[in-house]
């Protein structure tokens, strides 16, 4: 039938059939501008800057777009148009973002602002490859980018870079994180700042490359042999992705450890308006590098700590800071191989206590909407932002009052969020996966949280949300 029209719409046209249906999309078009009684001008002008040079296509293209419009208008199958208000936003210079477009943007400028060289080593990996290839762009940034032969070596030669003094990055999805789960742990055990961004996919194993979820929490939680506490932070929209990239470099470097961000297929090809942040509103990133040995010390003590129970970066050449490291286990001052009991011991308590003191220097937990009086709360984290604003939102013009939080720093919490669930009678967790984040909820505030799994590849639906926070409030 689309095609019908089409060819009808063109039939004194010198295109050939083949020409001429190559149009029938715009078709389409005008039939979507009537439904949402939007000008066709924009488009139009469009088509006037592509095809300037070929006066046929683009009148061929512009008459079955009008006819589309008309069809539409004249039809009486069709009577129902919408009408979509401008969003309201903060005044500002907007573009559009891309999610995976978002975190390189986010690195690069805490490189600029941290004023280190920014080193990315991966391999390409469904729906994480795009980082590698936005980050190509900017060699007139300083940014080094290495495609590696494989997931291990990009990681490798991660560890390298940041051990000389470079902001370190890699990525990868799940499968691609499991390879890199050895060197994952060298460098929790070397302390040594490095941002590990999993933009998630369907699993396991190769799973649904090309489908979204949420299932990678407990990998990066978890996934390394012995205690290797790492801090996990997630993005909750494309336009978030540069803010979370932003805050994952500042707290590698500053506590100096590695750092997971998560993102997930959705938001990584998903797009939203962008307001240009300033230079000057972006926190400052403090990088100290030891310049020389303290006058108390016979010799260089690379794990001995600060307040934040981090330890120095000396760059490698540094005259008196020569020191030795490796994955085999530290003596908890001079950095030398230690096999005492006691010793590790005390390492692994040292190391988890570090990860945990983050909890001092990120954001109190925040309600998204909603207040602390309402009987139910919808807890969310990553990508189902979207899903659960909307829901609620929803939920709110009908009076029915409920509160939303999502969570962007999952290991560690922040220091309020216990206190802010113990407010509620109910607690719901949608995640798109079997239910982990409402383990590590239930674990930490023995919460009698009750979860929303969807494990399809596909993102939630917020009449999805809104009909399981009915249920629960027994409407």
């Amino acid at each position: 039938m689309l095609r019908k029209f089409t060819r009808e719409s063109l039939k004194d046209s010198s295109l050939s059939t083949k020409d001429r249906d190559r149009c029938k999309n715009m078709f389409v078009l005008g039939f979507v501008y009537w439904m949402y009684n939007r000008s066709l001008s924009s488009s139009i002008e469009f088509l006037n800057l592509k095809f300037k040079s070929k006066p046929e296509i683009l009148e061929a293209n512009v008459t079955v777009l009008k006819a589309g419009y008309h069809f539409a208008d004249t039809s009486e199958i069709f009577s129902n148009r919408y009408e979509v208000k401008p969003a309201k936003m903060s005044k500002g210079l907007y573009r559009n973002i891309i999610g995976n477009q978002a975190i390189a943007l986010g690195l690069i400028a805490a490189s600029k602002k941290s004023k280190l060289d920014l080193f990315y080593g991966g391999y390409p990996i469904t729906p994480a490859s795009d980082i590698l290839h936005e980050l190509a762009k900017y060699k007139n940034f300083g940014i080094k980018t290495f495609q590696a032969e494989d997931e291990i070596a990009g990681i490798c030669a991660s560890i390298g870079a940041s051990f000389g003094g470079d902001l370190a990055v890699t990525a990868s999805s799940g499968p691609g994180i499991a390879l890199k789960g050895e060197a994952l742990g060298l460098a929790m055990m070397l302390e040594i700042p490095l941002v590990i961004i999993n933009v998630q996919r369907g699993g396991p194993s190769t799973g649904l490359p090309t489908k979204t979820e949420q299932a990678d929490l407990f990998q990066a939680v978890y996934g390394r042999n012995g205690e290797a506490p790492i801090p996990v932070i997630a993005a909750s929209s494309p336009s978030d992705c540069f803010t979370m990239a932003y805050e994952a470099c500042r707290i590698a470097i500053e506590h100096m450890t590695p750092i997971f961000l998560l993102s997930d297929g959705y938001i990584a090809n998903g797009a939203e308006p962008w307001r240009f942040p300033r230079s000057k509103d972006l926190v400052d990133i403090n990088v100290r590098f030891q310049k020389e040995r303290k006058e108390d010390d016979l010799v260089y003590m690379p794990y001995k700590r600060d307040e934040k129970l981090v330890r120095s970066w000396a760059i490698p050449g540094t005259k008196g800071l020569e020191h030795r490291i490796g994955g085999l286990e530290k003596h908890q001052e001079t950095g030398n191989v230690s096999y005492d009991p006691e010793n590790h011991h005390q390492m692994v308590k040292i190391r988890a206590a570090k990860v945990d003191k983050i909890a001092d220097y990120i954001p109190l937990q925040e309600l998204e909407s909603g207040s602390e009086n309402s009987k139910l709360i919808v807890v969310g984290w990553g990508s189902t932002f979207g899903a659960i604003k909307t829901a609620v939102r929803d939920l709110a013009t009908e009076g029915v009052d409920v509160a939303h939080t999502q969570i962007k720093y999952i290991q560690p919490m922040p220091k309020n969020l216990g206190k802010i669930l113990s407010n509620y009678d109910k607690i719901l967790v949608p995640e798109m996966n079997n239910g982990q984040l409402i383990k590590l909820i239930r674990d930490l505030y023995l919460v009698d949280a009750k979860p929303l799994n969807k494990i399809k590849g596909m993102p939630f639906e917020a009449q999805e949300i809104k009909s399981a926070i009915l249920n629960m409030l027994n409407f």
